[in-house]
């Protein structure tokens, strides 16, 4: 099967890890994988700010990008989900607005690749050497339920899980909502933190750039034990394909 990396500006700029995580499990279960390195912003940003003009400037340039391929993979539930939305900017272009549909149903987030299109058992080949945690980012909802990823984030050894007690709280981030209501996002960043600081879990299994910059920024600030890895990170690391990074 023939994949490109989406790899989301937030992932490229600020945990390079995950991509090569990514490809190197989706190469050790039998992708061909390739990265169109003129891939920008999926337009996320200015779609979400009202500037439909400019996200669709984006989106057409990625449609065009991203059509030689089978299938598109990306890190990110939340620029998985902008892809969907891209069809909505073209309501007026039958053409485009075909490409931006059969570009959505041909892109995916990385854990739902591997259990729905590859068959992958993730929990199978998962294990963790301390108690873990997870949070279920927004916009996954639309993607993966929480106890999905808790299933995968079991691994081989549940008992080593340790389930926040509010499994769909946000963390406050929501990308420019944090920027235009600080104080309403640091007062959800501080309940978000409370809540996974109370599972006794150091290491938090977190699938999405954004609540993983916000999160860490927030437990950093705190003197929280708190750890935060993506979930490709943690299975390239079961099956040997990355260094255990502490």
């Amino acid at each position: 099967m023939k994949v490109a990396l989406l790899v989301t500006c937030l992932t490229d700029t600020y945990f390079p890890r995950v991509a090569v995580a990514i490809v190197r499990v989706l190469r050790h279960f039998g992708c061909q994988v390739e990265f169109p390195t003129e891939q920008t912003c999926c337009g996320q940003p200015a779609y979400n700010s009202g500037y439909p003009a400019e996200a669709a400037a984006l989106a057409r340039r990625m449609i065009r990008l991203f059509e030689p391929y089978e299938q598109v993979v990306t890190p990110s539930a939340s620029c998985a989900a902008m892809v969907g939305h891209f069809a909505e900017l073209f309501a007026h272009d039958p053409a485009l607005k075909a490409g931006a549909q059969a570009l959505a149903a041909r892109t995916h987030e990385f854990a739902t690749f591997l259990t729905r299109k590859l068959g992958v058992d993730v929990a199978e080949h998962l294990r963790f050497d301390e108690p873990v945690t997870f949070h279920h980012a927004c916009h996954s909802r639309g993607i993966h339920t929480p106890a999905e990823l808790a299933g995968w984030v079991a691994g081989r050894d549940p008992q080593r899980l340790r389930p926040p007690e509010q499994t769909e709280l946000c963390c406050g981030f929501g990308g420019l909502f944090s920027v235009d209501f600080p104080q309403i996002s640091g007062a959800m960043l501080t309940d978000r933190l409370d809540d996974l600081a109370a599972t006794g879990a150091q290491v938090v299994v977190c699938n999405e750039g954004g609540c993983t910059l916000h999160l860490a920024g927030g437990a950093h600030r705190r003197g929280l034990p708190l750890r935060f890895k993506h979930l490709a990170e943690c299975l390239a690391e079961a099956l040997g394909l990355l260094e255990p990074q502490p």
